[in-house]
């Protein structure tokens, strides 16, 4: 009989319950060992977005591998092994969701570009789009949100996958149907979508509009709606989220001045994940937890109290993206959201910006102090910690 290792069984036949062995280096995946129990679909569905189209059988439904008596047992990892092993896992964790990121703004882009001329072409690769964040918000069971780096200049593309995911997990953690949540995806993906028919000097322009070029800029939900709608293929929520993304609970908004229940529930979560996205990319509110704190001070009557609390769950106090100072003293930048709002996954580096490494607050028995500004850190830290990147936002495989 051969070794369990060597029995081969491709990915369809993956089950619950399974030990398996990866055919490939720790460097090539990002679960913490290549040998896994399998205890959950979302497993599966990770194993098969790798380059494999196999794995090793160990123990499972149809084969029970016994040791024998002259196998010596395996060395286990030390503390040191197991530390070095999970900030590889977290890395590799946060470079996956950057790689998703860019592939979904390009697929977004693709979208965009086609839908004059072939707008079921466009419906089916939004669809396949909005099918891959759906696969990526329910890999894990709580899902977490990770930074991701949008480049000096955030575009159109950029900015609607990170307003989607942002408005899926608040979503999620209202518990809103598989549908519900599928419609805000789609309806954050194409919000800005009118923006196309906005001259550049209008839509780019960072001084102040002037009237007039207000104006024609707020036309923009109109235009995406008739682009889309004349299609006849977009559920009418998607239509609506598009249409009212700036509508505002205190009916302050635009383009019909809706107020309160008048305003769709999906189109709310995306009009607040749109609204913190705008507010992030205000000059000197680039720090998403000021960010957080000014919607907090300015804008909290603009959207639903519930909805406002779901999104600062979703962020945690300490939203990806925050420089912030330690109970150490070192200087860090959060990376990853985690269960307790107050203890994120954190970049930390040395006052040289030397050194950098993840760091997991909670078992590390450390705290974060305050929050920094750009200024209070030295050239070596901006540039160790990249804090003058744009900061997005997607869900984190953890």
């Amino acid at each position: 009989m051969p070794k369990a290792a060597e029995i081969k069984i491709p990915l369809s036949k993956l089950k619950v319950g399974m030990t398996i062995k990866l055919p490939l280096s720790w460097t090539e995946h990002p679960f913490l060992f290549n040998r896994i129990g399998i205890e959950k679909l979302a497993q599966i569905e990770l194993i098969k977005t790798l380059n494999v189209s196999f794995v090793y059988l160990i123990s499972g439904e149809h084969l029970i591998v016994k040791e024998t008596v002259n196998e010596s047992p395996k060395p286990q990892p030390t503390p040191e092994q197991i530390a070095e092993e999970t900030q590889v896992f977290v890395r590799k964790s946060i470079r996956l969701g950057q790689q998703r990121f860019i592939k979904g703004a390009a697929d977004c882009r693709a979208c965009f570009s086609k839908l004059g001329a072939d707008p079921e072409g466009t419906y089916r690769s939004a669809a396949t789009l909005v099918e891959e964040l759906m696969d990526h918000l329910k890999e894990t069971e709580q899902p977490f949100l990770s930074i991701v780096n949008a480049g000096e200049d955030i575009s159109v593309n950029q900015h609607g996958i990170s307003v989607a995911v942002l408005a899926m997990m608040i979503g999620q953690s209202l518990n809103m149907t598989h549908s519900q949540l599928r419609d805000i995806a789609m309806g954050a993906i194409f919000h800005d979508l009118g923006k196309q028919k906005v001259p550049d000097i209008i839509r780019r322009k960072v001084s102040h509009l002037s009237q007039h070029e207000a104006n024609f800029l707020k036309m923009h939900p109109k235009f995406g709606y008739d682009m889309l709608a004349k299609s006849e293929l977009f559920p009418e929520s998607v239509l609506d989220i598009v249409l009212h993304h700036h509508e505002l609970h205190d009916g302050s908004g635009y383009p019909d001045a809706l107020k309160g229940q008048q305003i769709l529930l999906e189109t709310q979560v995306v009009s607040l994940a749109n609204d913190f996205e705008s507010i992030l990319r205000k000059g000197e509110l680039r720090s998403p937890q000021v960010a957080l704190g000014y919607l907090f001070k300015y804008r909290i009557k603009k959207h639903d109290a519930a909805l406002v609390s779901t999104l600062v769950k979703v962020l945690g106090i300490y939203p990806p993206g925050t420089i912030v100072r330690l109970s150490n003293g070192v200087t860090a930048k959060v990376m990853v959201t985690s269960s307790d709002v107050k203890a994120p996954i954190v970049l930390s580096a040395n006052t040289e910006g030397k050194s950098p490494k993840l760091q997991f607050l909670a078992e590390d028995g450390l705290s974060i102090d305050r929050v920094l500004k750009e200024e209070e850190l030295t050239s070596s830290l901006i540039k160790s910690l990249d804090t003058n990147s744009q900061v997005s936002f997607y869900f984190s495989t953890l």
